[in-house]
């Protein structure tokens, strides 16, 4: 199978393949079957989550790539061609990591002509709108820049509600919000629920009201389609208690009520023996400012058995890495409770987790759940070997590595020592620490998403080049963690500004988070000269001088870190991710890019998802589940708007 699939803008599209699906048993690819078909029915809630428009402006780009008769060979028709397939990548009109408005390429003048040569017949505009007035509506919004500007905006100066134009607040203030949340938390006791997490929060008569989404409320007619499909799979679960927790997240995508999706959670770790996994709800808080509203997700997959191991290994010794930690022991766990690990080959992306995905997962995300019961953590290995074998002799680590020692140890060691980076982040490092009695995600603000990736990141940095990862096997030797801390540093402080536009500051957390441990642990250890930036035939590198003094900076910045989270320490979370994480070096950035710029390759990828189809006996009975990879990006994505698109195009 072909990995690279197609390039656009500063997108690629790859393919990844699902080892081993073929001999499971079918009893096994019907659970993952019905449970992806649940997983693809959520996806226009994640689009009128990023946004209210996106729904409307989707339907409409799609009935002019499907009906325009004027000429398609143009490098205006090319223009609007590059804008919709980077909206399907994004989930809508603001770009899926800067989350600012993605540029159009094409001019009104030229949008007018798209829709008069278009054919509307069979278009249904939202009820009450005259179609003239809903197309200027739409075009006033994919073309006004003073409109829809940002997704997510941390500007710590802002009103961060007013500011951001995603979807999960309607006339509320940041500081309206915040004590409504608040209010309810203060009779919450120790196990609350996860407030605000399923719900749009809105101001009628002067009043604070939330949208609850549910079968009989907001994203209803979705949420049906999602129930119908668990309802399928759970005929196919593997044990009693995946058919419990299947049944305990029916309930809760009724009714609505957090406290069943606490109880989901709480099941969905216990449950350790079945082979197939998935997640699927309003999960994580990146797209929300404030950290409090879920973006819908799901992920289907199934254990890479052998890979496992791996895996396995550190949690059965999860223990040994809380004792060790550098952290206050004020803020270890006295007990690490319930984290398991294993290594997966994902059968589906949906929702948040397509086609961008993350390579790895530690949930649930509550932090009474994590510390009573514990968490479930996986690294997604066909996903990082199909992001390895496309990086394979593209260039990108001859011109950015700072030495052939350092080039010869990435590629010896380098997939292993990313795999097993990830393994010790979602395993152990999210599942570390503990934070005082009444602290929770939303003490941090819009600093706290970038400050738990940065905790799990140095959690996972600072084991890497201890001799317990030789000791138990994981590593072959230390050059194995010394290639690693060279990926991380040369991305952190070098590579990752790919992505960031000429004169624009770092916004995703992930980002902020990768530099603020780059760029702090170069401060901190310049007196020493542990990392240094050089020089060579006017290009700027990174070398690393002194490994172990490295290390011993990771364990200093993570027991700062963990206490931040642990004290809920706003003031001072907000000056680490501020002084290290968010600002960009001009110059450097300008040689970077210029740098990349020869390489022709595009800094973000994502991924299509396979093809999965019933076979069937003449009698009717199936007789096996088949899989496909090679549906073309555009075919997938209008694929997907008209079988899985249940939502209208606006949704109060």
């Amino acid at each position: 199978m072909n990995v690279f699939a197609e390039k656009f803008a500063d997108l690629k599209i790859l393919r990844y393949a699902v080892p081993g699906f073929e001999a499971l048993d079918l009893n096994k690819k019907l659970y993952i079957y019905h449970l992806s078909q649940a997983a693809l029915c959520g996806r226009d809630i994640l689009w009128d989550q990023n946004n209210r428009y996106n729904l409307s402006i989707r339907a409409v780009l799609e009935t002019i790539w499907k009906t325009f008769k004027g000429n398609r060979e143009t490098e205006s028709f090319k223009s609007f061609e590059i804008y919709l397939k980077r909206v399907w990548f994004s989930n809508g009109i603001h770009h899926h990591y800067s989350t600012e408005k993605l540029p159009v390429g094409f001019t009104e003048t030229y949008f007018s002509e798209l829709v008069a040569k278009s054919r509307w017949r069979a278009f249904k505009q939202p009820s009450g709108t005259k179609f003239e007035k809903f197309i200027a509506s739409i075009q006033d919004v994919i073309f006004n820049p003073e409109k829809e500007v940002k997704r997510v905006n941390l500007d710590p100066d802002k009103d961060l509600l007013d500011a951001s134009c995603n979807n999960y607040y309607k006339d509320v203030t940041q500081e309206e919000a915040e004590t409504f949340y608040a209010a309810l938390k203060t009779s919450a006791g120790f196990e609350p629920i996860s407030f605000g997490l399923n719900s749009t929060l809105v101001k009628e008569n002067n009043q604070m009201v939330e949208k609850v989404w549910k079968l009989e409320g907001k994203y209803g007619k979705a949420i049906q389609q999602i129930i119908f499909w668990l309802n399928k799979a759970v005929q196919y679960a593997e044990n009693d208690l995946q058919k419990k927790y299947i049944g305990t997240l029916i309930q809760y995508y009724t009714s609505g009520d957090l406290a069943l999706f606490d109880q989901y959670s709480i099941d969905w770790v216990k449950e350790l023996e079945g082979e197939v996994d998935f997640m699927n709800g309003f999960i994580e808080v990146y797209g929300d400012p404030l950290g409090i509203k879920g973006s819908w997700e799901s992920i289907v997959n199934f254990k890479d058995l052998e890979a496992t191991k791996r895996a396995s290994i550190l949690s059965e010794n999860a223990q040994w890495f809380e004792d060790h930690s550098p952290v206050d022991p004020q803020f270890k766990k006295d007990a690490v409770k319930g984290v398991s690990a294993k290594v997966i080959n994902v059968a589906m992306l949906a929702g948040d987790c397509y086609p961008a995905t993350p390579i790895g997962i530690n949930l649930p995300n509550a932090e009474w759940i994590r510390e009573k019961h514990g968490s479930k953590s996986v690294t997604i290995e066909n996903i990082t070997q199909a992001y390895f074998l496309d990086s394979m002799n593209n260039g990108m680590l001859e011109e950015f590595a700072g030495s052939s020692e350092e080039i010869e140890r990435v590629r010896q060691y380098g997939y292993l020592a990313g795999n097993l980076h990830t393994d010790l982040h979602e395993c152990l490092g999210h599942g570390s620490g503990k934070v005082r009695t009444g602290v929770s995600t939303e003490n941090l603000k819009n600093y706290y998403s970038t400050i738990e990736e940065t905790r799990a990141d140095l959690f996972a940095l600072y084991y890497m080049l201890d001799d317990q990862m030789l000791h138990l096997g994981l590593l072959p030797s230390m050059d194995a963690a010394k290639a690693e801390y060279d990926t991380y540093l040369r991305n952190g402080l070098l590579t990752q500004l790919t992505r960031i536009e000429p004169g624009k500051d770092i916004e995703e957390s992930h980002m902020r988070n990768r530099q603020l441990i780059s760029r702090w642990v170069y401060e901190a250890g310049k007196e020493n000269n542990v990392v240094e930036f050089i020089r060579s035939e006017d290009k700027t590198y990174i070398r690393i001088n002194n490994y172990p003094a490295l290390r011993e900076l990771f364990g200093q910045l993570l027991k700062e870190i963990q206490r931040v989270k642990s004290e809920g320490d706003f003031e001072a979370a907000k000056q680490l991710v501020e002084d290290f994480g968010v600002k960009v070096d001009r110059p450097l950035h300008d040689e970077i890019l210029v740098r990349f710029k020869k390489l022709d390759l595009a800094p973000y990828a994502g991924f299509l998802n396979p093809v999965y189809e019933l076979k069937t006996w003449p009698c009717g009975t199936v007789a096996d589940v088949l899989v496909t990879y090679d549906e073309e990006y555009s075919t997938q994505m209008l694929r997907y708007s008209k079988d899985y698109g249940f939502l209208p195009m606006v949704n109060d």
